[in-house]
């Protein structure tokens, strides 16, 4: 197959630090007004600057004429281009004056200086559409992507005959070798007769085997559908170190992760604490810009966790006592909120993480917070990868599809695909209509 030349624009190595090594056997150039944009975000302190910092230092790191091309290990030959004066600068149709026209141009000049095929490589839509209007080939980076479209959801619907549910039933298990199932798959089996039952796949066992907790209550809190059935199931379960739950608002993600939680630490002893943490997405401005300390800072952006927190408060004390159930969850200082910014670099044992609205984050970001997880400690993500506010991400880059996609099949993982809100009627209807 003939090498292509591939032109990346900045918003892909801000995405994916490591972009650069993942078009193996092909020139892969940088333009070099794209080194300067990454030099301008390196001196920030979130994910940007981090990204930022890495690309530069793998660049440093390189040795041999960046300008001429440098090959590496997997034969990606690696140059930056300079922009110099020329008669394909004239007839450029665009004007040069902006930092994505000048990507533009650079794979503009390639193309003309006769590369066999010369692709734009961008997150930018409208950068894209420009190419392709000039004659230039471009696309999405897709190495970070999974098919939100075509995402596992963590359960099926199978339907058996009567006598195979009564075998299950009776038994508490059932081997349907004819059926290829993921690790902690659950099953809603059904028969002719409107005969209904959950149960959930054993992948060291090879069979699917009957839920010992349906209908149990949980802090005041009961599952009201059979996907929450499943995700309490996956919450309680000791042996599932990562949970997965995505749903619209109002189908319940936060609150039963935050329920099983509390279950967890103050009733069953089984972690030392809540850590509940949040993406910091607040059109473009930084925690810092609002007064007070970390904790007063805090206390706004986890506005829904403390919602919830005093929805379970009040549900298992009873109306009018919930303030004080609340008073003492936080008084024992086995419930901590955190910023997602502050978690890297942190090693967390013995720590039920929940981290909510994930869909916020970046796959490297998620790397990073999972990655703290230390010896006995679970790690839920929740959110909707169909409500994004990071401008850099879309239903299928954001990390809850990339999770989802790259640890279905291990046995220490457990997915929910949430599809009924119970919030109230009025949210139900919203979410389907609006």
């Amino acid at each position: 197959m003939a090498r292509k030349t591939f032109v990346l624009d900045t918003n892909v190595l801000l995405h994916d630090p490591e972009a650069i090594q993942k078009f193996e056997g092909n020139d892969v150039v940088m333009p070099l007004v794209v080194l300067e944009e990454l030099d301008k975000m390196k001196r920030f302190t979130d994910e940007l600057g981090k990204n930022a910092r890495s690309v530069i230092r793998f660049i440093d790191g390189l040795k041999g004429d960046i300008f001429k091309g440098i090959t590496l290990e997997n034969g990606v030959q690696f140059s930056l281009f300079v922009e110099n004066k020329g008669a394909e600068r004239e007839r450029f149709p665009l004007a040069l004056d902006s930092t994505k026209h000048r990507i533009l141009f650079a794979a503009y000049k390639l193309q003309a200086e006769g590369r066999n095929v010369v692709v734009l490589i961008s997150k930018d839509f409208v950068l894209r559409i420009k190419a392709e209007s000039i004659g230039i080939e471009a696309q999405d980076y897709e190495s970070l992507k999974e098919s939100f479209d075509n995402l596992y959801k963590g359960y099926r619907k199978l339907d058996l005959t009567k006598p195979q549910i009564d075998t299950f039933m009776t038994k508490g298990f059932l081997e349907l070798p004819s059926e290829e199932f993921l690790p902690n798959e659950y099953t809603l089996f059904g028969s002719p007769e409107q005969v209904i039952v959950l149960g959930k796949y054993n992948a060291s066992k090879k069979r699917v085997e009957a839920l010992d907790s349906l209908g149990k209550e949980v802090w005041g809190i009961k599952p009201l559908n059979d996907e929450q059935q499943c995700a309490m199931d996956l919450l309680m379960r000791d042996d599932i170190k990562l949970v997965s739950l995505i749903g619209q608002a109002g189908t319940g993600k936060t609150l039963l992760a935050l329920t099983c939680g509390l279950r967890k630490v103050f009733d069953e002893s089984v972690y030392n604490r809540i850590l509940i943490s949040r993406p910091i997405m607040p059109l473009g401005k930084d925690i810092g810009y609002l007064p007070g300390t970390k904790e007063e800072k805090m206390y706004h952006w986890m506005q829904p966790i403390y919602d919830n927190l005093e929805y379970v408060c009040e549900t298992t004390s009873g109306s009018g006592n919930g303030a004080e159930t609340k008073q003492w969850i936080m008084e024992s200082e086995k419930i901590e909120m955190e910023a997602v910014t502050f978690i890297r670099g942190r090693s967390l044992a013995n720590t039920y993480i929940i981290i909510d609205e994930a869909q916020n984050l970046t796959p490297h970001e998620v790397k990073t917070i999972v990655s703290r997880a230390g010896r006995g400690t679970k790690v839920i993500l929740t959110g909707d990868p169909t409500q994004i506010d990071n401008p850099y991400l879309d239903k299928d880059s954001n990390a809850l599809t990339y999770v989802v996609s790259r640890f279905k099949s291990y046995e220490i993982f457990g997915h929910v695909f949430f599809e009924k809100t119970e919030r109230s009627e009025l949210a139900a209807i919203a979410a389907k209509v609006l």
